[in-house]
């Protein structure tokens, strides 16, 4: 259903206008992990607080969080049953994952990507500057929950923090107490740890995509051949809206979502076109003109990406949409789509007229292609 530009508007995230919570998870009561800052913007996450700040709670397919703690602290291991992305938008962080029995790691920057498989212990630390900000994207609406390791249950235990088998967080400290009907979690035996998939750093490099080994391809939408357009498209994580025909995510199994950074031009813009899917974009630098048709008139909001500042949107599926830069240098966004089939663009009749006329189509694959090659095969 469209909407109206007043339902437009409360789907905006800006960065500034971020809550967080401090107590998202047990792991607040151990001094090597706190303060951990736990932002939602797109669903609960895997919260286990009920007050954690949420901007946005509209089912989407997937959830889009993010976290900052200060340099030198550690986010403990912890299990997912779907998938869980890092995507590092400031400072320099160290990526863990195994622990059955020996710990496995990486250094991930600014831009860098990991996307950790479901049904493995992986946990996090900064070892970087104090205000690192990595965004984190969960699959799915139901997550299924967090499983933590039993090294975080032991120490939060001995500072007198509990976690039931409900998920309640127990703070012996301000008082709380277990009810009669309540037990405490029991977390994984070492065995069963044991028994988990083993996870090599060779096998982990491919799900690991650097900003710097990006496949950036300039006729990946179909009005990238038009004058005053230009935007780019570099496939990360599954079937995205790239129509690329030699586009190949480089992590390519279902995620419940695909993610793609765009880059557009000074002067550029992605015209007028819609999806079936929702979508979530977020600017890493520049300054953005989005534009969605709403039932009474055209909405039209600014999202800004900055040294230490990035703004979000919730793009409503069935929407015609356009984005502009309107800035003195390159748009750099990333794209978040649910889904894990490929996503089918629709363009507004004017761009694909323009397109044609500069001799660019879409195949019956919906690729991007030569008209007179695809002309030629419809005779």
């Amino acid at each position: 259903m469209t909407k109206n530009k007043q339902e437009l508007a409360t789907r905006f995230i800006p960065f500034s206008s971020l809550k967080y919570t401090t107590e998202a998870f047990i792991d607040y009561a151990i001094e090597a992990c706190a303060p951990k800052y736990n932002y939602a913007l797109i669903g609960p996450g895997v919260s286990q607080n009920p007050n954690q700040p949420v901007s946005l709670r509209e089912p989407h397919g997937f959830q889009l969080g993010g976290v900052s703690i200060p340099s030198g602290k550690i986010n403990p291991p912890h299990m997912h049953f779907t998938c869980e992305v890092f995507i590092c938008y400031r400072g320099e962080w160290r990526v863990m994952w195994g622990f059955n029995p020996d710990e496995k790691s990486t250094l991930i920057s600014e831009g860098d990507i990991v996307s950790v498989p479901t049904w493995i212990y992986r946990g996090f630390s900064n070892v970087g500057i104090d205000d690192g900000f990595l965004f984190t994207g969960l699959g799915r609406d139901d997550t299924g929950g967090i499983l933590w390791g039993p090294w975080t249950i032991e120490k939060a235990a001995e500072a007198g923090v509990f976690l039931t088998d409900q998920y309640r967080i127990v703070d012996t400290r301000r008082g709380d107490a277990l009810t009669k009907d309540e037990q405490l979690l029991k977390p994984m035996t070492p065995s069963e740890i044991a028994a988990l998939e083993d996870w090599s750093p060779e096998r982990m490099s491919q799900r690991i995509v650097r900003h710097a080994d990006l496949t950036w391809q300039s006729e990946a939408l179909l009005d990238s051949v038009l004058n005053g357009h230009g935007a780019q498209l570099a496939s990360v994580i599954g079937l995205g809206m790239h129509q690329g025909r030699a586009a190949l995510p480089p992590v390519a199994n279902a995620h419940g979502m695909s993610i793609e950074w765009m880059k557009i031009p000074s002067g550029g813009q992605v015209g007028r076109h819609r999806l079936s899917q929702k979508q979530a974009i977020v600017i890493k630098q520049g300054t953005l003109d989005l534009g969605i048709e709403a039932t009474d008139g055209l909405f039209q909001q600014t999202l800004v990406g900055s040294e230490k500042s990035w703004d979000s949107y919730a793009i409503p599926e069935g929407h015609w949409r356009s984005l502009h830069n309107t800035g003195s240098s390159d748009v750099l966004l990333m794209v978040i789509t649910s889904g894990d089939e490929k996503k089918r663009i629709e363009w507004c009749p004017d761009i694909i007229a323009k397109a044609a006329a500069a001799g660019w189509v879409t195949d019956a694959n919906g690729c991007t292609a030569p008209k007179h090659f695809v002309d030629r095969a419809q005779r």
